[in-house]
């Protein structure tokens, strides 16, 4: 699959995720995720329109204003979360008839709800596109008004929550402020951690024997340092690879059954490009 259109599958599977939360964890407990959908609640609350179609109109002119204010380029790819998503919802609104959640603790409901978005959100975000809805005027207002966009998240959403208790009750706003910050933890950890290799560094006297395990037995790619000991000032060679998840177990148990003297760091490689490139030092 070619990368566009895999970035498109990721952006749909996305949408859908989001739609479904919605219909089924939002909508029929009264959680607001803030955002447009959040809006759309509170509208829908006094004027009983479908929040599909408020979510759509709102959206439109959230396009219209990101043209203005954003330019093109930041615009394109906005547009494709914008308009699906409501279209989503009105397509999977049945869902919720069949599947009936109201017995459910609503505390399990807010946790689900908001880990479900918040996947469906970094999906998309990881994709290279957004849903569209209050990120177009979180970016509109950092750049007008030089507020930090954390800090416009905080103030937009949090409007939106807080005015929705005055719709729905107080306990549910505080339902709908647990799904709101599973929502913002889990769509980081799914847009920053879907690639699951380890980077380690190595450093090792006996660099020729970890190499040669590295390559041979792993077939992996290295980067070679030259370094030196804060302490001692001893030259030595740093080895820097990074190893998939499944392999990560018995490459380091490897490195230390060769050298037990040897120092490794390990992190998360968040991702990973040009991995077929080999840098060695001769």
């Amino acid at each position: 699959m070619n990368k566009k259109l895999k970035n498109y599958f990721g952006v749909i599977v996305g949408l859908v995720i989001m739609a479904l939360s919605f219909n089924l964890f939002q909508k029929p407990f009264c959680f607001s995720a803030g955002g447009i959908s959040g809006f759309s609640q509170i509208v829908t609350y006094y004027t009983h329109i479908n929040e599909s179609i408020i979510i759509f109109i709102g959206n439109i002119f959230l396009i219209v204003l990101s043209f203005v204010f954003l330019g093109k380029e930041k615009t394109r790819n906005t547009i494709v979360g914008a308009l699906l998503f409501p279209v989503l919802i009105s397509l999977l609104e049945p869902v919720a008839n069949f599947l009936d959640l109201s017995h459910f603790d609503p505390v399990l409901i807010a946790v689900f709800g908001g880990m479900a978005t918040g996947f469906g959100a970094g999906l998309i975000y990881k994709n290279g596109f957004t849903s569209g809805g209050t990120d177009i005027l979180n970016q509109i207002i950092e750049l007008k008004y030089k507020i930090p966009m954390g800090k416009s998240i905080l103030f937009v959403d949090g409007s939106i929550v807080l005015a929705s208790a005055f719709c729905f009750g107080f306990p549910n706003m505080l339902y709908s402020i647990v799904m709101i910050s599973l929502i913002s933890l889990v769509s980081n950890k799914t847009m920053l951690e879907l690639n699951h290799n380890k980077v380690l560094y190595i450093y090792t006297e006996k660099p020729k024997l970890v190499e040669e395990y590295l390559m041979k037995t792993f077939a992996y790619d290295m980067t070679i340092f030259n370094v030196k000991g804060g302490f001692s000032l001893k030259k030595q060679k740093l080895i820097m690879t990074s190893v998939s998840k499944r392999d990560y177990y018995a490459v380091k148990e490897g490195i230390m059954y060769l050298d037990p003297r040897s120092f490794i760091i390990i992190t998360n490689a968040y991702e990973q490009l040009n991995a077929n490139v080999l840098l060695r030092e001769n």
